[in-house]
């Protein structure tokens, strides 16, 4: 694909995040949102008007149907993901589907096999690798500027009924385990540049009627000597989100989304690390990026392979505990 091409894009999913990507993809030159697809043909269609986009469409299968779509986004339920990301890549479609790439590994092993068979752009969206404050400590460790030590994660919602992030009923159940836990995860081994070779976990009770465990606690070591200890919970009434604390060699830096503070709470500017400060769109413009130069993404699925294989052992590891 030429640089003067444009590239049609179709989104699927009508929530939240398919917001985010909506108007992300508004603001990157040569693309087109060709569809949008929801979970019905109404919602679709409310969502394509507030978005401003010409076609709204019932489901997957019409878009990946459709001649004038070169590609897939999908922002749908995680239960989703894996089958919908295999269905783009046989249907010639490339495809970048939201955090996590699937909730099994046995799903994930599955979805790069269907990469490595059709060649194609397949891209997972862990948006910590494009956030500009998370850009800003990484530039300082290519740099030999600075090395880490330990990272501290806190990744805090309140979750007690099923909402998502615009405090509306979800239809599907959210994870610590397999989507938030997976952003850390994965940054740690990016950022020190070195494989997680140790990691453990520990959890709370399971709620009784959402079936999962609200609070969970995460260590892992780099083979670099690196350390990370995360907590996540959705028992927490406020603050909200995650935030990155890193100790390293010449400094400590707290990132918070797109924001950088250093250790003494005053500001970093990184507003000149990239064109933008929104993650979600530089993310976006990888994925544009990658698909007219024909190249492997930051973030696709073979690199981001090793961090579901943690979650997986981490999985068997609390299973284990759960019956001793």
């Amino acid at each position: 694909m030429t640089d003067d091409q444009t590239v049609r894009i179709a989104l699927v999913g009508g929530g939240a995040f398919g917001a985010k990507h909506a108007a992300a993809l508004k603001r990157i030159k040569g693309v087109e949102v060709a569809a949008v697809a929801s979970s019905s043909l109404a919602s679709a269609r409310t969502f394509a008007a507030e978005q401003g986009v010409g076609r709204g469409v019932a489901g997957l299968d019409e878009v990946l149907a459709m001649d004038d779509v070169d590609a897939v986004i999908l922002a749908t339920p995680t239960q989703m993901h894996a089958e919908q990301t295999i269905a783009c890549l046989e249907a010639g479609k490339h495809v970048q589907v939201e955090i996590p790439l699937a909730d099994s590994l046995a799903d994930a092993e599955a979805c790069l096999a269907a990469q490595e068979r059709t060649g194609l752009v397949a891209m997972v969206g862990h948006t910590r690798r494009f956030n500009p404050s998370h850009q800003w400590v990484r530039q300082r460790i290519r740099a030999g500027e600075y090395n880490i030590q330990q990272m501290d994660v806190q990744t805090y919602f309140f979750r007690r009924e099923n909402l998502n992030a615009l405090g509306r009923p979800r239809s599907w159940t959210d994870h610590l385990l397999w989507h938030h836990a997976a952003h850390t995860v994965d940054l740690f081994a990016y950022q020190t540049g070195s494989p997680i070779v140790r990691a453990n976990a520990i959890q709370g009770p399971i709620h009784p009627e959402l079936g999962i465990a609200m609070d969970m606690s995460i260590q892992l070591r780099a083979q670099s000597g690196a350390i990370c200890t995360l907590s996540l919970s959705f028992n927490n009434d406020g603050p909200l989100g995650t935030f990155f604390r890193y100790i390293g060699d010449t400094g400590t830096y707290l990132a918070r989304y797109d924001d950088l503070v250093d250790g003494k709470d005053e500001p970093i500017d990184v507003s000149a690390v990239d064109v933008s400060m929104d993650g979600i769109e530089l993310q976006d413009r990888e994925f544009v990026a990658a698909i007219r130069e024909g190249r492997e993404p930051n973030s696709s699925i073979a690199q981001v392979m090793p961090c579901y294989r943690t979650l997986a052992a981490l999985e068997e590891q609390l299973a284990a505990a759960s019956k001793s």
